[in-house]
């Protein structure tokens, strides 16, 4: 009797507002899996908790830009990017990791096509991190939500694009669903949703350029937001110099929320990469979809926005072309794991 070949299975998925690709093919490239039957140990509810709060902290994010919704969205993107480059700086030279963010570096520099396609991941995650602060601070929280739910269907179509990458029957009706909901959204405010269109596009491509870019989740941001902290840095000191500046104009508290920005930005980051070493990637992919729906909930219960029935019927065809695919991908890693027992 012939022996089947394996089965193939590739399943991606993206780290909110960063964008990080985490991916498994043919069972490689995962997190710690979990065999059938076994009990969740110890490590793994470590995991689940890491994880899950750096999804929560995402997923509450707006709720600090809010707090600086008094400045121009420009400057809170200077000072993110400048304060993050400083932070993650320090927690990398605090935990002794500056000798390998060097070797990092010079690796890089040796590879000048990651290089320069770090580079260009780096402008792209700058310019998605502007429209998310715009976008919260200017009353569109729902139309970031919806960005963040067709983020994992446009990458699917940009690995058919520039992968080569073949669509499973369920992935094909996921996408039209999704296509369905755009249209809606489309006819009813009589305008494309370019803000939702831009950040998924931006973040799916931003993860198409890191597909074959491995790096720390820490050191990785640390070169990304180093590529970006002089121009940021010349921004900032042109609006001070010019008197147009909120930092130090505007108050202690405001300073202290733009400096902790970086934090802000660092910290849920960190979380993640901890509790993806020790959980299952299939839960990884499920926990991605906390943070929007946190977002559409704070958009609408808390600050206002409107979501109608035309919202709600663009929605349930997006969220079910997800549950589509992504119970497409769970029979698939199913059927992976009793072929490789075989």
């Amino acid at each position: 009797m012939l022996r089947q070949p394996p089965l193939r299975l590739s399943f991606r998925f993206f780290c909110p507002v960063y964008g990080h690709t985490y991916s498994m093919a043919d069972g490689a490239g995962r997190p710690a899996a979990r065999k059938e039957g076994k009990p969740v140990d110890g490590t793994e509810k470590q995991g689940i908790i890491w994880a899950t709060a750096a999804y929560f902290l995402w997923g509450v994010l707006p709720i600090y830009w809010k707090l600086v919704g008094h400045v121009p969205s420009g400057e809170i993107l200077a000072h993110r990017i400048f304060w993050a480059f400083v932070t993650t700086m320090l927690v990398v030279v605090l935990i002794g990791q500056a000798g390998k963010l060097v070797s990092d570096f010079k690796e890089l520099w040796q590879r000048q096509k990651d290089f320069w396609s770090l580079f260009a991941a780096a402008v792209l995650v700058s310019g998605n991190w502007f429209l998310f602060i715009w976008a919260v601070n200017n009353g569109h929280m729902v139309q970031t939500s919806l960005g963040y739910y067709i983020n994992p269907l446009i990458s699917i179509l940009l690995g058919i694009v520039f992968l080569k990458e073949r669509l499973l029957a369920a992935e094909k009706v996921a996408v039209l669903l999704a296509a369905v909901g755009v249209l809606i959204m489309t006819l009813s405010f009589g305008q494309f949703p370019w803000l939702s269109f831009g950040l998924a596009m931006s973040f799916a491509i931003y993860g198409l350029l890191k597909k074959t870019i491995h790096l720390d989740a820490l050191r990785g941001l640390t070169i990304e937001t180093a590529f970006i902290a002089p121009f940021a840095l010349i921004f900032l000191a042109a609006g001070w110099a010019g008197g147009g500046s909120a930092f130090l104009h505007s108050g202690a508290r405001t300073d202290l929320l733009l400096i902790f920005s970086g934090a802000a930005t660092a910290l849920p980051l960190v979380l993640f990469a901890k509790g993806a070493q020790s959980i299952p990637l299939y839960l990884l992919g499920f926990l991605q979809y906390l943070a929007p729906t946190m977002m559409l909930f704070l958009g609408v219960l808390i600050y206002g926005e409107p979501f109608g029935l035309t919202e709600l019927a663009a929605f349930s065809f997006i969220w079910a072309g997800l549950v589509l695919m992504t119970a497409s991908k769970f029979r698939m890693m199913r059927k992976m794991k009793a072929a490789s027992v075989k």
